[in-house]
């Protein structure tokens, strides 16, 4: 198992099915992967994406985890409106392959 954790900022507001539409900003996104055993190389498979809501620089007494469908995030990242998404700040990883970097 691997955690990787990296931080999204979204330029414009954006809604997600199991939350509110939330506002622009830098929100923490944590990606959980399992290795996939008996191949002769190492890969992974994603088990879980979760966003932590609200964006990092928002001051609000109560903090959620929600769960991302792989789908509807693909579908995010396009729609704020740039050919990569989202600008991404650099990752830190824990877990067995720590600093691996998988897009």
């Amino acid at each position: 198992m691997r955690t990787t954790e990296t931080m999204v900022t979204f330029r414009h507001p954006f809604a997600l099915a199991v939350a509110a539409t939330q506002p622009a900003g830098t929100y923490r996104l944590v990606t959980e992967e399992e290795e996939i055993p008996g191949l002769s190389f190492v890969a992974f498979r994603r088990t879980a994406m979760m966003l932590h809501l609200p964006a990092l620089s928002s001051a609000s007494a109560t903090h959620q985890v929600v769960p991302v469908d792989a789908l509807e995030w693909t579908a995010l990242v396009a729609a704020d409106g740039e050919p990569d998404g989202p600008y991404r700040h650099p990752e830190r990883s824990e877990g067995s392959h720590a600093g691996r970097k998988r897009r």
